[in-house]
């Protein structure tokens, strides 16, 4: 089931809704003409948590509802909150490209070794129809019991109906020994006064 957010179209300037506590945005797609509207700073703040960039989302407040994916959310330096946000528009029947998310679980016992978990992606990208696409894909660490295992893209569990364009020999995840510093040498020098 596609969740819903509810916008409305825009007709004051973007500083005006962000001074009446909500976030401008805009949508646009190959076959969807560019809409500007405004959006409940809570509602999308509670959605953005909830649902990650990932998901789909059908946009209703415009007339018919519009199924979207988040494409860009921008923050202001020195400001709280959302600034704007861009909703890709979906063409029906189309696949999308888009990078999902990473979410780890398990423990990876080689840190136990004195290593240290390294995490080299956070994200993949995939290609599927916007009704496969998956919110997060999991990576289990708990296969990382020595410093020499490695995960891989080609070792992740992926739904049915999506495709990962990353290379399958890109690593994931792996532990790393923690290297100590070497305590830096002193050197006492004496000095031998001269001889008057």
């Amino acid at each position: 089931m596609t969740e819903t957010l509810e916008v409305a179209k825009r007709t004051l300037s973007a500083k005006a809704v962000r001074n009446m506590g909500d976030i401008p945005g805009v949508v646009y797609g190959p076959k969807q003409e560019s809409i500007s509207i405004s959006i409940n700073n809570v509602l999308f703040e509670k959605t953005l948590k909830s649902l990650g960039r990932s998901t789909v989302l059908k946009l209703v407040g415009l007339g018919s509802g519009i199924e979207v994916l988040i494409h860009e959310v921008s923050y202001k330096s020195g400001q709280r909150g959302v600034h704007h946000v861009d909703f890709y528009a979906l063409e029906k029947g189309k696949e999308v490209t888009v990078h999902v998310p990473l979410e780890f679980i398990g423990e990876a016992s080689a840190v136990q070794l004195g290593g240290s978990l390294t995490k080299v992606l956070n994200q993949i990208n995939v290609t599927c129809s916007p009704s496969a696409l998956p919110q997060h894909i999991t990576v289990d660490v708990s296969s990382l019991d020595t410093f020499e295992k490695k995960i891989h893209v080609r070792d992740l569990i992926i739904p049915k109906g999506v495709k990962v364009e990353n290379d399958p020999e890109e690593v994931i995840a792996m532990v790393q020994a923690v290297k100590e510093e070497e305590e830096p040498e002193v050197t006492t020098e004496t000095v031998v006064p001269e001889a008057a």
